[in-house]
């Protein structure tokens, strides 16, 4: 069953590859235009329509929809991995400040012991 499965994953896959590129859709303008006189000479409006929605929109525009999709894909999985740069790029700024902070620290409580320290050798 797995290899079924496997199967029918790469072959959508593979259809889907070719089916999002300007080549296929630019096959499917000529694809479609091979019924286009006959829908011309047609009286009914009906086939014209048809031909209009059915033949040439869906074809060739699922095309096109599906080239545009993979751009703005590549454009959001690019600004996801700016974001994240980002955010890791902050992260260890903040570890940075917080180890700045901590040592800091350390040194304010070694200047209070100091002046404690005086303070109470001045005070005897």
């Amino acid at each position: 069953m797995k290899h079924i499965t496997d199967f029918n994953r790469r072959v959508a896959e593979k259809i889907t590859s070719f089916v999002s590129t300007m080549w296929c859709a630019y096959i499917f303008v000529a694809l479609a235009l091979i019924s286009l006189p006959a829908a011309l000479r047609s009286d009914d409006v009906i086939v014209k329509v048809d031909w209009v929605a059915q033949t040439f929109l869906q074809l060739v525009l699922l095309s096109i929809i599906m080239v545009g999709q993979k751009k703005s894909a590549e454009g959001v999985e690019k600004m996801i991995t700016e974001t994240h740069a980002a955010a890791l790029a902050e992260f260890e700024l903040a570890k940075e400040a917080r180890e700045m902070a901590r040592q800091e620290l350390e040194e304010l409580k070694v200047l209070t012991a100091e002046m404690h320290a005086a303070i109470r050798n001045n005070g005897k």
